[in-house]
This record gives structure tokens, C-alpha cells and sequence, in this order.
């Protein structure tokens, strides 16, 4: 194999690129991205770049003397697996032995009324980073429109920066995949802050003269604002595939080892992955997290280089983490389906402990607050996906425990 393509020059294809060279591989390795920039990382684009004033250049990856053919700039439209044959924004076509495909996702847009206003802001990229840095510094209030974790991370970035904020969503809580009993504790988190939390309500309109200058609720209240963000999640970067003939669920089906289920010579990394998750009953997952995207460019720029019979399997549970004020939250493990949320170990203040997340009676998942140090136990607890009450006995014996609960107590 002497050519090997990789499109998507984000996390996963830098190191797919990076693990191909590492295991030898000194032929042709091309690597594609529609944003003119090189790799960067994105979890300081809602943090450290807002509150810090991070620049580009700290966000960059760094890249030493890897070999590799960039094509920045422009983006991949149409894939001709019968040619093996990638055609490019700007009409060029470029020819692979094998492809692994990390083109991730893009921030959903706002398509309600108001959507052309300045002001009117999304944030995935470096640029779009950027720019909002820059409104922030003259902003008195940002609206934010939807409590995920990305804006979550912005509020608490806009608070520390003494912005006003209101922060809204149609769930009933912030944080919606961690469920209800821990979104009561980030909306208190939030509002302890300054944040104004508006739940269970979404936008009905954007309006301004010029700019953006309020927005109406489904409520029926309005909102003045010179600022809003829209975070209300991604949209796969998938259209370029469209006539393909790779399955799609909504992303690309993959096996364990991440290569395609249509075509052993085409791999997929990161976000647009489908791949079999153990603790989501090996269902193909496409799971958004910055860890899964380095572990999936990895495995997939090592398994590009072998036949189909000896790549190896991804096997570790996700994992995120985000860092709010002075509160560091991580989850190992995957959540979806989970019916309820139980208190593990938690300090005496209650300011760090740990929750399980449960499917039936099965832990799916544990979150760790403010406890770093417990991840290391969890994350060899939580790849099985033990007995709620089997997790409790290894805690109960555990001497590195931040102290077992009385039984009853609840979040």
C-alpha cells in the first residue's frame, strides 16, 4: 500500500496521520481539510480562548516533521469508491489505496427568523472562536441558546469575564445527557454564578435593526441582547458522500476495528463513525468527544496499513470531560438510555464525589466531579459495565475511596 489518504485535518486526521508514519509507513499520505488552517484542538475554543485570550497559535497542534501532503483549504465533495477517487471543492481528484474518512461535524445553524443578523454567532472553529473572543470583549450580554456542554462552557466563560448571561434550552435541565438528578446541581452551579437559566423554553425570533437586538421566547418574554450564541448541537459533514454506497447510520458504519461494513479499504475516525460501543450493547455509536476522535485517528492510521483479518478492535469506553468555573467534570463510560443516576462516593462537603449512571440495574456510566484522581478506579470498573451493586462493594473496599455514602443518601 503506497497511498493513503486521509480526509478531515481536525484531531482524528492528524492522528491517523501521525500513527500511520509512526508505524512505518513511508509512502504517499495525503491528508485533506476544508478550513485553511492546520490541526488544532477545540476544547480551549469555549474556554481558554474566551477567558484567557488564548491565540490560534496556542490552540495549534504541534506537527514537527510529519510527512504529509496538506490540502487546506478545500474540502472533499464526492467519493468514487469504484475508482478509488476523491474530488475536491476546487475540482481536483485525488486517488487512494485507502481512505479514512474524519470529516466530523459542523455547528447546527440558527434557521429561525433572524438568522442573516450580526451578531448571530455559532461556535466549532478556530475563526468562529476568534470572532466571538473579540464580541465578548465589548459584549454586556450574550444570550445562549441551548445548555449543552458547549454552551454551558461559554456561559461560564462569559461570566468570568463579567458578561451577563442568559442561558436557555427546551430541556428541563442543563447538561441533558447526564440526566436530571446532576442537571439540578449545573443549574444551581450556574445561577449560584450570575447565569439567568430559562428551562423547558426555546426561541421563537430573533430580531434587530441592523443587528441583533432581542429575542422573543416561546414564552412570550423577550430578551434584550447585542450577542447570541447558538448551541444547539452538530450536523454530521456527510453530504460529500451522499451516492457512495457506504452505509450510513446516520454516520459511517463501522466494525470494531473502524473499518467501513461496505468497504474493507475505506476507514472511519471520530465524530462520523458509527462504530460498536460494548456498554450501548455493541450498537453502532457515533459518540462527539475529543478522546474517542484521538483513540479512532490512531487505531484507524494503524489499521489502514494491515489487511482486514489483522486490525485491531477499539475497546475503550468513552470518556469526556469539561471544566466549568472552578468545577472539573469527567464521564467515563456511555450513558445513552441510562433511567436513573446514583451517588457512589462522595467527599464530606459534597463538593467532590462521584455518580453512576444506570441502565436497569446495569452501571453504564460514572461521572467524577472534582475528583480526578477517582478516574483512573472507574475507568477499569466501567468497561465491563458491572452490577450496580458489584460497583459498590469494589468502592466500599477501596482505601483511595473519597468515602462510601449512607445508604439512602441520594443527589
Amino acid at each position: 500500500m503506497r497511498r493513503l489518504v486521509v480526509v478531515g485535518a481536525s484531531l482524528a486526521g492528524l492522528r491517523a496521520a501521525q500513527a500511520a508514519r509512526s508505524a512505518g509507513y513511508d509512502g504517499g499520505l495525503v491528508v485533506i481539510g476544508d478550513e485553511p488552517h492546520l490541526p488544532y484542538t477545540r476544547p480551549p475554543l469555549s474556554k481558554e480562548m474566551l477567558h484567557s485570550g488564548h491565540t490560534g497559535e496556542q490552540s495549534a497542534f504541534p506537527i514537527g516533521e510529519l510527512d504529509v501532503d496538506w490540502r487546506l483549504g478545500t474540502g472533499a465533495v464526492a467519493l468514487d469508491r469504484a475508482r478509488r477517487q476523491l474530488t475536491l471543492a476546487d475540482g481536483e481528484h485525488v486517488t487512494y489505496e485507502r481512505l479514512i474518512i474524519a470529516t466530523g461535524c459542523r455547528a447546527r445553524q440558527w434557521e429561525g427568523p433572524g438568522s442573516g443578523l450580526p451578531g448571530v454567532m455559532t461556535l466549532r472553529t478556530l475563526d468562529d472562536a476568534l470572532a466571538l473572543q473579540t464580541r465578548l470583549r465589548d459584549a454586556g450580554h450574550i444570550l445562549i441558546v441551548g445548555a449543552g456542554f458547549i454552551g454551558c462552557e461559554v456561559a461560564a466563560s462569559a461570566r468570568s469575564l463579567g458578561v451577563d448571561v442568559t442561558l436557555i434550552d427546551i430541556a428541563p435541565h442543563p447538561m441533558l445527557p447526564l440526566g436530571p438528578e446532576l442537571g439540578e446541581r449545573w443549574f444551581q452551579m450556574h445561577s449560584g454564578h450570575g447565569v439567568d437559566l430559562r428551562m423547558s423554553v426555546g426561541v421563537d425570533s430573533l430580531e434587530g435593526n441592523g443587528r441583533v437586538e432581542h429575542a422573543r421566547l416561546t414564552d412570550g418574554t423577550r430578551i434584550d441582547t447585542d450577542l447570541v450564541l447558538i448551541a444547539l448541537g452538530s450536523r454530521l459533514n456527510s453530504e460529500w458522500l451522499s451516492g457512495s454506497g457506504l452505509e450510513m447510520n446516520p454516520g459511517i458504519v463501522t466494525d470494531a476495528t473502524l473499518t467501513s461494513v461496505s468497504d474493507p479499504n475505506v476507514l472511519a475516525a471520530g465524530d462520523i463513525a458509527a462504530s460498536p460501543v460494548a456498554l450501548a450493547d455493541g450498537a453502532p455509536t457515533r459518540i462527539e468527544h475529543w478522546t474517542t476522535a484521538a483513540e479512532h485517528g490512531q487505531l484507524a492510521g494503524r489499521n489502514a496499513l494491515l489487511d482486514h483479518a489483522e486490525r485491531t478492535p477499539h475497546l475503550n469506553p468513552p470518556y469526556f470531560w469539561t471544566d466549568q468555573y472552578d468545577v472539573k467534570i469527567q464521564s467515563i463510560g456511555y450513558g445513552g438510555g441510562a433511567d436513573r443516576t446514583e451517588l457512589i462516593e462522595s467527599d464530606a462537603e459534597g463538593e467532590r464525589y462521584v455518580a453512576a449512571r444506570l441502565r436497569g440495574d446495569r452501571v453504564v456510566s460514572a461521572i467524577v466531579v472534582n475528583a480526578p484522581r477517582r478516574m483512573l478506579f472507574y475507568r477499569k470498573q466501567i468497561a465491563s459495565g458491572p452490577a450496580l451493586a458489584e460497583l459498590r462493594e469494589l468502592v466500599s473496599a477501596d482505601p483511595k475511596s473519597l468515602g462510601v455514602p449512607a445508604a439512602g443518601a441520594s443527589l
